[in-house]
């Protein structure tokens, strides 16, 4: 990679952001593609986000990528705000218009529907889900599911409101899905796992090795489902605990891959390198 003052910039913003696995797989992009760009990280309060994004548009940034916890600070600062970011209430894709402004898309739920298929070959309607957890990633997950047509949906978080919340916008966008919230209470949620086919872990819990599973084994069961979005790791120990049990698992690794491929088409207009991008995640992850 030959670095110069043509060289377009990119990045991920988030706080923290040591996790992140977005460079890895841009930068393999962009390189099997032969672009003249790179794709940076940095860490960025959310107090001082849109002061930052700012910035990376006088800079001349392409494109920026958001994580925990910019995602809903974004949604309510940007100009202009996709259909796919309204529908979401989030926005994890900062485009850069030729006028100055910024418009936000959502393209998280684009990547949890496409890797949904690639890990169990399975779509959401008729599905019953619950999801852990209502933040960023967690509410867009669970409209997904809403739009997508999934019969019944338990909501679960830490703050009852924030879940609340969510089943109000579900009951708004899709008012034909049945809708609850589980509350706050760890036994309830695992009553509400247990009854569901798909259950989406959408906390931060888990990034860190040593942390214990909100869900252990005897929430699950055999012919069940764990989608976890957490990516930095082959298995999480909520991934562990559902596998014993007999459920099918998968981490967020696909999610990352689509929803990146699909940030970098809207920045460019071209079609990122899929394969490339894959190879390099799985090689971080895996090997």
């Amino acid at each position: 990679m030959n670095i110069s003052g043509h060289t377009k910039p990119f990045a991920v913003l988030g706080h923290p952001i040591g996790h992140t696995l977005s460079p890895i797989m841009h930068n393999s992009s962009i390189s099997a593609l032969e672009m003249d760009a790179i794709y940076l990280a940095f860490d960025a309060p959310p107090a001082k986000l849109m002061d930052i994004l700012n910035s990376m548009r006088d800079m001349k940034f392409g494109g920026v990528n958001l994580t925990v916890p910019l995602k809903e600070v974004a949604f309510r600062g940007v100009d202009h705000l996709d259909a796919s970011a309204e529908i979401s209430g989030s926005v994890n894709t900062i485009e850069f218009l030729e006028d100055g402004t910024l418009r936000g898309h959502s393209t998280d739920g684009y990547g949890f529907v496409t890797a949904l298929k690639e890990s169990f070959d399975m779509s959401l309607p008729g599905q019953s889900i619950f999801v852990l957890g209502c933040g960023g990633a967690g509410r867009a997950v669970a409209i997904t599911c809403a739009t997508e047509g999934a019969t019944k949906i338990v909501v679960s978080d830490i703050d009852d409101s924030r879940a609340a919340k969510v089943v109000e916008e579900i009951k708004a966008i899709a008012p034909k899905v049945e809708v609850s919230s589980a509350g706050t209470d760890k036994a309830d949620w695992a009553t509400a796992a247990g009854k569901a086919d798909l259950i989406i872990q959408a906390t931060p819990v888990g990034m860190k090795p040593e942390d214990t599973p909100l869900l252990a084994r005897d929430a699950f069961h055999q012919g069940q489902m764990l989608f976890d979005l957490i990516y930095m790791y082959p298995e999480t120990g909520i991934m562990s605990e559902a596998k014993a049990a007999g459920a099918k698992t998968a981490n967020g690794l696909g999610m990352l891959l689509h929803q990146g491929a699909r940030s970098f088409e809207i920045w460019t207009e071209k079609s990122p390198n899929i394969t490339a991008m894959r190879n390099a995640l799985e090689q971080a992850v895996y090997e």
